[in-house]
Formats: structure tokens, C-alpha cells, sequence
């Protein structure tokens, strides 16, 4: 008797349960879902038909259930208008996909909680078959929002699955705006607002039974669906006076826009089509735009600044890279076969026998290795692993997050926003795979050691910046004018003697990573008979403005070693400190340099995130008018030429803004300098 009691009870819960399935081409699998509702006692079924171009809206007709026409796509729109004209007797909404991948045997379980719960959803990753079922499109869009509304609304969610159960009255009360993608996750953050009593059932989830994901199915779907959910977030933390604070406020649409823009650069990466700059510039765009937030951040914890660091970082590991990287992966390949990329170009006949399937994608292969040799053996390392694109981007992110962790050790995270959460620096190694961080990670040690580390006594901290210099040179030759300014320093401050010491200190790491490439009778570790190394150019200022007025400058690159020099020299007299000497050499090496990429621009970054330099900061957006060579080259223009225009919006934003935080810090000021650090 106890059981007929137990069961009548049930299902007259059952009749306050109204089912809304949005369905759009469902046809494979409506039927399905039907049947499996009625099984568990389910009878109030509105299927909305969400401009179907199949048979869904009928089957689902003949089978008995109520369906309502809704010819405006949307998720959010197809379940809005299920909730019109509800009857009365309705306590309960009941939300299912109609594709059958939701494991309705499971809603036994959510009847137990409806007596103390107002909310009740199916949790996908809980359960072994949801997380193998789930796309990693999926996967991540559900960590990503779940993170933002844990940080915004403290309230910690595991998925934004469809299957889910709420009270109508609770529902009703929340006015549900969204029309789309941003439905389900609109409807979790009211329910927070609310204080509804919400919980999660781990539940089972399956691939699609028929038909094709409107939202996991491409790309274009994933990133819409994206931008939806996180603009619907955005919206609400906007709308919420009790969360509003304008630090916060910034944080979270900073974070939020270079998230954003970071997914829509991921499909944009191959410059040789002509569709890809373009759409290129528009995610650039929008991370520019959440990098410019994020310079009035007062503050932020560590955990923010971390996950927003490493997701951008991650996100670009399926980006197709920059040319150079295949470069790098053949020069790592040969060291792996026991040949010096030193010795033969990628297009020697001798290497012939060696050819990969990715060798055409060589820049300059009648060009041997340019690169300094422990870069070489860096690439040897890789290469051993698996001379795979997506193995020498980590390496390169490995590198960059290393020094994020020492800026933000050494200046807090705030300022380290400046390098961490730069769209520059981001794209640069793990969207571009650029090396440029190996180069940059032991400078910035060097500089640290010499500039603020009290640990050691000043000889001793010259010998320890000297070694790691060294190893920055061996790297990319760049960085041999400040070994200059140690070696200067170490004559001024101690004597003649300790200025060799700190000399051969700064070369060994080159000369020991050299030795297996070199030969008593040759040493060919720069191509110099190349055309690319003595007359290339690319984005140059000074060297084009010569250019203007003395045509044959164009002939050759060496004489911008000049100014270079004498710039140096002045540098030596007024500066005290390796920060001071590198963002003052920095910046008249660019000016003056006939070879420019826009990635050559990271290289200051670091040293910006002192004085939060605005030239560093404009130089970090304006250099992405680069890439127009590569729209140009898309097109068939193969003179990888910027127009005067271009360059001076290039360069413009960059020569004032540093000029001008030079003037208002008194950067060459050595009392203030002194207070500085």
C-alpha cells in the first residue's frame, strides 16, 4: 500500500512538471527523447521548433506532445517563448536538449531534490562518460564562465549543461533577457542574485545522436557562442550595483576581452590567406582593448593574474605559428641527425635526402642559421622531443611565464600586467612561436641580479649579471652593448682586472655553446654573405627617413652601427644602472635598427614594467600595423613595404610616449633614478 501511495505521490509531482526542449533539425532524435520522457512519467512536453528545416516539428507533432513555432534562432529565444502562456498548474520547468545526449534515466534523481532545492543542474563533469562525451571547446568555455562567476559573484559552479530543473516561480521572477547562447548561464548568475537554493547532480552525458551542433560544431559557432556568454556576464556584473566597483569592474572586462580576443585570433594565424589579417586585427583589437583596461587596475589577487597569464598563453597552442618556427624546428631536426645548421643552408643539395614535409614553409632558404648557439642547442632539445610546432611553442611559454613570475615577484602583479597581459608578448610565443623569450628570460635575470638583488656584494653581483648576460647573448647577439655596460661598470666602480674578469665571464657561455659548431680553420655562426643580413629591412624609422635622402644607404646595413654606437657611448655616461642602460639602448636600437618585426618590440617590455613606460604600452599596440606586410603579401605584393603613414602610426605612439615618461620621471636623473629603485 505504501508503494501505491509512493507512486500516485510522484506522479502527481510529475503533472507540475512542464518539459521545454528548444529544437532546431532534430529529426534523428526527437522521437527518442519523447518516448524517454513519457517512460519516466513525463507528460507535459512543449517542444518549441526553432527554424527547422526538417521533419523534427512534425514527428514531434505525431507523437503526441505540444509543439510551438518559433522562426527566430536562438537558444534563449526558443526557450523564452516555451515559457509563454504556461498553465497554471505548473511548478516546475524541466529544460532537456531534443539531440539525445542527455541522459534522462538520471531525472529520477533531481525529483529528490525538489523539496529543497530551487534549482537543480545536471553536472556533465562529474561523471567519466559526460567529461569523454564533452568537446574541449565545451570543456573550457564551462571553466572559463564557471570561473568568472566564481570571481564575481562567489558562487562556484561546475558546468552550464542544459539538463536543469527550476522552480517556475523563481524562474519568473528573474525577467530573462538573454535570446541566446548567454541563456543558461544568465539563468545561474540570477539564481546566485536571488539567493536560490541551487545544487549539481553529476549526470551522464553522450555525443550527438543526430543532427549538428549549433554552438560545439565549428569554430565560428564556439567563439559566437563565446562572445555571448561572456558579454552576458559583463551585462549582469554591470547591472549588479550591490558587486559594482570601478577596480573590479576593469579587471573583470579586462580579463574578459583578452580571453576573447585571444579566441578569436586561434583560428587566425595562417597570414598567406588573404581573409586572415583582417580578422587577425579584429581579436588583436579586442585583446588590445582589455590590455588598455587593465592599466587602471588598482589592484588584483594572484590567482586572477595567473589564470588570465597562463589561459591566454594556452589558448594559442593550435594557433598556426609564424614562419620562423619552421626554421627553428629544421635547424633543431639536423642537430638531431649530427649536422651543423651553421654549415649549410636549407636549400643545399645535401640536404636534399633530409627534406621534411613542412621544409617548403623555410624563411630564406638559401640563408644557413642566423641564431646564436645555445638557442641552437635549445632547438636540439625540442627537436629531440618531437620537432612539432606545438613542442617549441611550450617551450617558448615556459620561458615567458618564467618571467612574468620574477616581475611579478620583484613589482607585484599589477604592474606586471604591463608584460603578462600584453597582446604583443602573448601573440609573440605562443600564437607566433617566437623564441624571443629564451632571449629575454636571462636578461631579465641579469638585470635583476645587478639592479636588486642585496644579496650579493656588488663584485660578486657583476660576475653572476655577466654570466647570465652571456647566456642572453648566446641567445641572440642583441644583448652584447650591455655586457658593454658591466664591463664599463666593473672599471669604474672596481678596477681595470675585474672589468676582463667580468668580460670573459660575459663570453664564456658563448664560447663553450659555440665549440661544437666551430672548427680551427672556421667558425660560421653569422651568415654575412647573405642578402638578408646586409642590406634587409623591413619596418625600419631612421634607416627609411635616410633612405628618403641618400638612396645608396639602402645598400648597406652596417653603417647604422654608427649612431648605434655613439648612442651607447652616451648612454655609458648617463646612466648607473643595467635598467636605465637596456631601456635607453633598447629604444635607440630599434630607431636606428634597418631590421624591425613587430615582435623585436618585447624585447622592452620587461624593462617598462618599472616606470610603466607609455611609449612601451603604445609600441605594444601600434606595432601590430606590421602585419598589413603580410595582408600585402596575401595579396601578391611581395615589396614588404609600409607606406610613410603606416610608419609614422607605427612609430609615432612609441618615440613620444617613451620621450615623454623619459621627461616626466627624469629618467636620466640619478637621485631620482636612486629613489626609484
Amino acid at each position: 500500500m505504501s508503494n501505491v501511495n509512493s507512486n500516485s505521490q510522484k506522479d502527481q509531482a510529475l503533472v507540475n512538471i512542464l518539459v521545454i526542449i528548444p529544437v532546431r533539425n532534430e529529426e534523428a532524435t526527437i522521437i527518442n527523447v519523447i518516448d524517454s520522457l513519457h517512460d519516466l512519467g513525463l507528460q507535459k512536453i512543449r517542444i518549441v521548433d526553432n527554424g527547422s528545416s526538417d521533419r523534427s516539428a512534425t514527428l514531434a507533432e505525431k507523437a503526441g506532445v505540444e509543439v510551438i513555432s518559433e522562426p527566430i534562432v536562438g537558444y534563449g529565444q526558443a526557450c523564452w517563448t516555451g515559457l509563454q502562456n504556461l498553465p497554471p498548474e505548473i511548478e516546475w520547468i524541466l529544460f532537456c536538449d531534443g539531440d539525445g545526449s542527455d541522459d534522462l534515466k538520471q531525472l529520477e534523481e533531481f525529483w529528490l531534490k525538489q523539496k529543497t532545492h530551487d534549482l537543480i543542474l545536471g553536472d556533465r563533469t562529474a561523471t567519466v562518460k559526460g567529461c569523454q562525451a564533452m568537446t574541449p571547446v565545451q570543456k573550457f568555455g564551462n571553466r572559463l564562465a564557471s570561473f568568472l562567476i566564481q570571481l564575481g559573484w562567489g558562487y562556484s559552479y561546475h558546468d552550464l549543461g542544459p539538463l536543469r530543473l527550476i522552480r517556475r516561480s523563481a524562474l519568473e521572477s528573474f525577467s530573462m533577457e538573454d535570446r541566446g547562447f548567454g541563456w543558461t548561464v544568465e539563468m545561474q548568475v540570477k539564481a546566485i542574485q536571488s539567493n536560490l537554493n541551487i545544487c549539481e547532480i553529476p549526470v551522464n552525458y553522450y555525443s550527438r545522436k543526430g543532427g549538428k551542433s549549433k554552438i560545439s560544431g565549428t569554430i565560428s559557432g564556439s567563439i559566437q557562442a563565446g562572445i555571448i556568454i561572456l558579454a552576458t556576464l559583463v551585462n549582469l556584473y554591470l547591472r549588479d550595483k550591490r558587486k559594482f566597483d570601478l577596480s573590479k569592474f576593469l579587471l573583470l572586462l579586462s580579463s574578459i576581452f583578452l580571453l576573447l580576443g585571444t579566441i578569436l585570433i586561434i583560428p587566425n594565424g595562417d597570414f598567406i590567406k588573404i581573409e586572415t589579417v583582417p580578422a587577425f586585427w579584429q581579436g588583436i583589437g579586442i585583446m588590445g582593448l582589455g590590455f588598455f583596461l587593465s592599466w587602471g587596475i588598482s589592484n588584483l589577487s594572484k590567482v586572477w593574474f595567473w589564470t588570465v597569464t597562463i589561459l591566454t598563453r594556452l589558448l594559442l597552442l593550435p594557433m598556426y605559428p609564424g614562419d620562423d618556427v619552421w626554421r627553428y624546428l629544421w635547424e633543431g631536426y639536423l642537430q638531431t641527425l649530427g649536422i651543423s645548421p651553421y654549415h649549410f643552408a636549407p636549400n643545399a643539395a645535401e640536404l636534399m635526402p633530409y627534406r621534411t614535409e613542412w621544409w617548403s614553409l623555410i624563411n630564406h632558404l638559401d640563408t644557413s642559421a642566423i641564431y646564436p648557439p645555445i638557442t641552437q642547442w635549445g632547438f636540439r632539445f625540442l627537436a629531440t622531443i618531437s620537432p612539432s610546432v606545438i613542442i617549441f611553442k611550450l617551450g617558448f611559454i615556459v620561458a615567458d611565464l618564467l618571467i612574468c613570475w620574477l616581475l611579478a615577484r620583484r613589482f607585484g602583479e599589477r604592474k606586471t600586467l604591463l608584460y603578462a597581459w600584453n597582446p604583443l608578448v602573448i601573440y609573440s610565443f605562443a600564437g607566433g612561436a617566437h623564441y624571443d623569450s629564451w632571449f629575454i628570460l636571462p636578461l631579465v635575470i641579469s638585470w635583476l641580479i645587478f639592479d636588486y638583488n642585496h644579496n650579493y656584494v656588488f663584485p660578486k653581483k657583476l660576475l653572476l649579471s655577466s654570466v647570465f648576460i652571456g647566456f642572453s647573448i648566446a641567445v641572440k647577439w642583441i644583448s652584447l652593448p650591455i655586457l658593454g655596460f658591466l664591463i664599463w661598470q666593473a672599471f669604474r666602480r672596481i678596477n681595470f682586472s675585474f672589468s676582463a674578469l667580468v668580460l670573459i665571464s660575459g663570453l664564456l657561455p658563448l664560447f663553450l655553446s659555440a665549440i661544437p659548431f666551430c672548427s680551427p680553420e672556421e667558425c660560421p655562426l653569422i651568415p654575412t654573405s647573405s642578402s638578408f643580413v646586409s642590406y634587409g629591412k623591413s619596418a625600419e624609422f631612421f634607416p627609411y627617413l635616410l633612405g628618403l635622402v641618400w638612396q645608396n644607404s639602402r645598400q648597406w646595413n652596417w653603417i647604422y652601427a654608427i649612431p648605434l654606437v655613439i648612442a651607447i657611448i652616451w648612454l655609458l655616461t648617463q646612466t648607473r644602472t643595467f635598467h636605465q642602460f637596456s631601456l635607453g639602448y633598447f629604444f635607440f636600437l630599434y630607431l636606428v635598427s634597418p631590421i624591425i618585426h613587430a615582435w623585436y618590440f618585447t624585447w622592452i617590455i620587461p624593462f617598462a614594467v618599472v616606470n610603466q613606460n607609455i611609449g612601451v604600452r603604445l609600441i605594444s599596440l601600434s606595432s601590430f600595423i606590421y602585419f598589413v606586410l603580410q595582408y600585402r603579401k596575401a595579396l601578391g605584393d611581395t615589396s614588404w613595404f609600409l607606406t610613410s603613414q603606416e610608419r609614422l602610426f607605427l612609430w609615432l605612439p612609441f618615440i613620444l610616449g617613451y620621450l615623454w615618461t623619459i621627461w616626466q620621471k627624469q629618467e636620466f636623473s640619478v637621485a631620482s633614478l636612486r629613489d626609484e629603485l
